[in-house]
């Protein structure tokens, strides 16, 4: 990612293997939005930070700890930081039911709880916070999609969407979805588990994110 520089503001990307690259991509988006940050302002002018642990789930600990726990280590503590984006969720969602398989559902309104807690968290030490909406999952197996988790993930994006605590929105959705079924990832997109993204995905989220998000002027 963009050359460690001195004093360099940080951009904190934050969430689970859709954003760590899962082992699957060697370049996931947070590399693809850095080189385009070094293209814009200058080899290593913001620094872009890979937070993402696969499996990490926002409300609960699995693989890793709860985002909601890891939150200050990992994002805000980062030494320069200025701005998170957060796109995690879908494992909260998904493993109530296949990995848990008697956990009970996680609703939007755990969610988006969940999410107001890290916004006053970042504004309490002065640092922006962008959402990244939730991505398609209809056709991942062993029940982790759901007609009725696909409502849940719905009424996320829609909040993250609207007016909220946010300071902005990264549309990971629309940029990746297929525009026939948007319930479902883009096919030209599809690692090929309906969940996660492969290299052109990844390049599409990446390129998904508005820098202007991170212009001067742009801290809190």
């Amino acid at each position: 990612m963009g050359a460690r520089v001195q004093g360099s503001p940080v951009l904190v990307a934050f969430g689970d293997s859709l954003t760590e690259g899962g082992g699957l991509v060697s370049h996931p988006w947070p590399a693809v939005l850095a080189e385009r940050l070094d293209r814009q302002n200058g080899p290593g002018a913001i620094r872009v930070v890979n937070a993402g642990i696969s499996g990490n789930r926002l409300l609960r600990d699995d693989l890793g700890t709860r985002g909601l726990r890891r939150f200050e280590l990992d994002a805000l503590r980062q030494p320069g930081v200025r701005w998170v984006i957060v796109l995690e969720g879908i494992n909260d969602i998904g493993y109530a039911g296949s990995v848990e398989l008697e956990a009970p559902r996680v609703g939007a309104e755990e969610l988006i709880g969940g999410y107001r807690q890290l916004i006053s968290r970042a504004h309490a030490t002065g640092v922006k916070i962008y959402g990244g909406t939730l991505l398609p999952f209809e056709g991942a197996a062993s029940g982790y999609f759901a007609p009725d988790k696909e409502l849940v993930r719905q009424a996320v994006n829609a909040w993250i969407r609207g007016p909220s605590e946010l300071d902005g929105v990264v549309d990971f959705d629309t940029a990746v979805r297929d525009p026939a079924r948007p319930a479902r990832l883009h096919p030209e997109y599809d690692d090929g588990d309906h969940l996660h993204l492969n290299a052109a995905g990844h390049r599409a989220m990446g390129e998904a994110v508005d820098l202007g998000l991170f212009a001067a002027g742009s801290e809190r």
